[in-house]
């Protein structure tokens, strides 16, 4: 084959070498700046599944608050020998994560409202100039923390999982546990849903009710 028609297509196949690696390289930052995010959220939903163990007192075997793989972290315990404690130790990150990023969100809102109102004070409406460094990278943080952690508070399909099985083999003995069907079935539903962004939405839900809560008391 003559040289002019092979340089073609040896700078075809390197192009395209080269927009792969350049894709590859752009996911693997992404994903690794994904897992940094949420880091903040995965410990707080983990530490809430450990103490939660600790709680109606099953041993936890292994613990891991964050790692970088699937999943981010985890909670290894004993087998439950009730229903209640399985469905205790599988719900407590959402009551936990929410009221954990509420409350980061209940800073950042007193935070907000504190500069506006001194920026009124001060006759410069809409100029956020006049806060310190020291208050915006504070109220970033909180946003953040509450953003990651309001993120993580749904529990995950494994602990779906988990409350199914249970309530499957311990329905007919003890029919309470159909109780927490529609629960399993809220899981299951976010988890899908998550990839239309439901866990963001959520997050920013609670961010919402702590701004329209701060303004309601007139902070």
């Amino acid at each position: 084959m003559p040289v002019d028609a092979v340089l073609p297509v040896v700078a075809l196949v390197f192009a395209l070498a080269v927009l792969a690696t350049a894709i590859i390289g752009i996911g693997t930052l992404c994903w690794f700046g994904l897992q940094l995010f949420t880091l903040p959220g995965v410990v707080v939903h983990e530490f809430a599944h450990k103490q939660a163990c600790h709680l109606v007192g099953v041993p936890v075997l292994e613990v891991a608050y964050f790692r970088f793989g699937d999943p981010s972290g985890y909670v290894r315990h004993a087998q439950p020998d009730r229903y209640r404690k399985s469905f205790v130790i599988s719900v407590a990150p959402f009551l936990v994560n929410t009221v954990v990023s509420l409350a980061a969100f209940l800073g950042v809102a007193v935070l907000v409202t504190t500069v506006v109102e001194s920026s009124i004070s001060l006759e410069l409406l809409g100029d956020l100039r006049t806060a310190s460094n020291e208050v915006l990278v504070l109220a970033a943080v909180l946003g953040w923390l509450g953003l990651s952690v309001g993120m993580q508070a749904f529990p995950s399909t494994g602990d779906a999982n988990t409350l199914w099985v249970r309530s499957r083999a311990e329905w007919r003995r003890s029919p309470v546990v159909l109780l927490g069907v529609p629960v399993v079935l809220v899981i299951y539903v976010v988890n899908l849903l998550s990839w239309l962004w439901a866990d963001v939405v959520y997050a920013i839900g609670l961010a919402i009710i702590a701004f329209y809560a701060v303004g309601s008391v007139g902070l």
